[in-house]
């Protein structure tokens, strides 16, 4: 099962995201709990001036002629204190609760959630309270008593809370914006590796990066770089090997043909009218003797026969003088003959290839013969169908390339394998040595498909051309 993808920059982004989501929830917090921590400063506040005011009171009552005789007196000092949620109280020395103002709470402290009054509840406790005591003569007389209703301080505390919220859900989104616009600009860079890994895994080893601003990707840069030179050199010279080894193995077939031809087609030749020369005479003077004169007759001509298929596989017809058309079509009608009666051979050509380099048709014909041998040998195919097709170039920088195909309906095509050896083996390296690919298909219910698609080189110069030329 594969793992889900997720864009390298929105995965970076999302992850500040978090981060700053974090702190600005610890923000929020803070500016919560510094809610919480003023309004106990009011109140405290407000109590130690009420507890002076009402200390003075006290001595007025007993040292000013015509002092007002009610106390407390709240209402004197209570204009200055009072505020939306805000309640003053005089609590005698027995507890008793003497007299207690509060001021309305503000229509804009009633809107808060009852999620976030739980939550406030639950974090600060009940109504803020401060008492402070009224001392007179240095005896306490009662306390006054300064609190803050619970609802308007949780309205005032949701009021400041979502305000900052929203602040900050603005700046989260704006911060993810710029982050991931940020991120998209830092890994554009990213976009030209990824082409040029895909150059490489395509086969073109002239792909190279160019230099990046960032040191990391710079780095990269510089190791694919290094990779590709080293990939291109080492594939430049196992071609090269590759294209000495072929010439040096079809050296060696055309010696070793030679040596088939002058010693054993000789030798079989001679054993061929010696054992014919035998049976003339056998026939008169020892007639028991002609069937085994003919045996041996019947014998060499089967081994002249075989050497004839064995010189034509290792030493082909002269490409250069038949041309490649006229050497494939002998190749394909040499294998009808050997094959009567069992695989039928064809072979189908689309456009003209006696322009053809000579060493590269002679390398198309020993492709197409292994190909033609393994389908026969490995296929037990009825129909083997020889395909090839010049392709002109798609644009102006590219060059045509030929496209050689073999095609068999035999039932070994599910198993790749079965086919897959020397010949195959020795397809490849050719193919690869003239810059080509091979592709093997079995879309099919069965048989198999074997595709070469091969550049054309250059037209060879005529020595008197070059000469002429200098």
């Amino acid at each position: 099962m594969r793992a889900s993808r997720i864009d390298l920059k929105l995965r970076l982004a999302l992850r500040v995201a978090a981060l700053a989501a974090f702190c600005f929830a610890a923000a929020a917090a803070y500016v919560l709990f510094e809610t919480d921590h003023a309004a106990q400063a009011r109140a405290n506040w407000i109590a130690e001036v009420l507890a002076k005011d009402l200390a003075l009171q006290q001595g007025q009552l007993h040292w000013i002629k015509g002092a007002p005789s009610q106390f407390p007196d709240l209402q004197r000092i209570a204009p200055a204190l009072m505020a939306p949620g805000v309640c003053v109280a005089y609590r005698a020395r027995d507890g008793e609760m003497i007299q207690r103002l509060c001021s309305g709470v503000a229509p804009g402290d009633a809107g808060a959630p009852q999620l976030f009054a739980d939550l406030y509840q639950r974090l600060f406790g009940a109504d803020r309270e401060s008492a402070r005591r009224v001392i007179y003569h240095g005896e306490a007389q009662g306390e006054a008593v300064a609190s803050i209703d619970r609802q308007s301080l949780i309205g005032q505390s949701w009021h400041e809370t979502s305000r900052l919220v929203g602040v900050l859900a603005v700046a989260l989104l704006a911060l993810c914006v710029l982050v991931y616009a940020a991120l998209a600009d830092a890994l554009r860079p990213t976009r030209a590796i990824r082409a040029g890994l895909q150059r490489l895994a395509a086969g073109d080893l002239s792909a190279r990066l160019p230099p990046f601003d960032l040191a990391e990707l710079s780095a990269v840069g510089n190791v694919f770089n290094h990779l590709a030179g080293s990939l291109e050199t080492t594939l430049a010279e196992r071609n090269a090997l590759t294209q000495r080894l072929i010439a040096v193995q079809d050296e060696e077939r055309r010696h070793l043909a030679r040596e088939l031809h002058d010693e054993f087609g000789q030798c079989l030749a001679a054993i061929g009218a010696v054992a014919a020369s035998a049976a003339q005479t056998a026939r008169r003077e020892y007639p028991a003797l002609a069937p085994a004169c003919q045996s041996i007759a019947r014998t060499a001509a089967h081994m002249m026969e075989v050497l004839r298929g064995a010189l034509l596989r290792l030493r082909p017809p002269d490409v250069d003088e038949l041309g490649l058309a006229a050497s494939l079509e002998g190749l394909v009608s040499g294998w009808n003959g050997r094959c009567a009666g069992g695989t039928r051979f064809s072979i189908e050509l689309g456009g003209e290839f006696d322009a053809l380099p000579r060493d590269f048709a002679a390398s198309l014909y020993r492709i197409a013969q292994e190909a033609i041998t393994n389908a026969a040998k490995h296929a037990e195919a009825s129909q083997v169908t020889l395909r090839l097709d010049m392709r002109e170039p798609a644009e102006a920088d590219q060059r045509a390339r030929i496209e050689l195909t073999v095609d068999d309906d035999g039932k070994a095509g599910a198993d790749v394998s079965v086919k897959s050896g020397m010949g195959l083996l020795g397809m490849r390296e050719r193919i690869a040595a003239l810059g080509g690919a091979l592709s093997i298909e079995t879309s099919r219910p069965s048989g198999l498909r074997l595709r070469a698609r091969i550049p054309v080189p250059p037209a060879e110069t005529p020595p008197d051309e070059t000469r002429d030329a200098a």
